[in-house]
């Protein structure tokens, strides 16, 4: 089995910069622009991983499902 997924040391202590600046924050402009900023982060993660995934796995690529019900075929 594999052992669990942790922060290396160094996210540790950029999760806590970024943490200590939301706190510090209290214009809700800036509050917004972050959170965007880490929904776009996430997201991305999220579809880098995928990838990763299907690479290690040999799956073949996935076509946005707008893309395919554009071309009239389904997901």
């Amino acid at each position: 089995m594999s052992e669990p997924l942790a922060l290396s040391l160094g996210q540790q202590f950029e999760l806590e910069r970024m943490s200590r600046a939301i706190e510090a924050t209290a214009d809700l402009q800036t509050l917004q622009g972050i959170a965007k900023q880490l929904l776009q982060a996430w997201h991305s993660q999220k579809a880098a991983t995928q990838w990763v995934m299907r690479q290690q796995l040999g799956a073949p690529p996935q076509i946005a499902p707008s893309l395919t019900q554009q071309w009239g075929q389904e997901a």
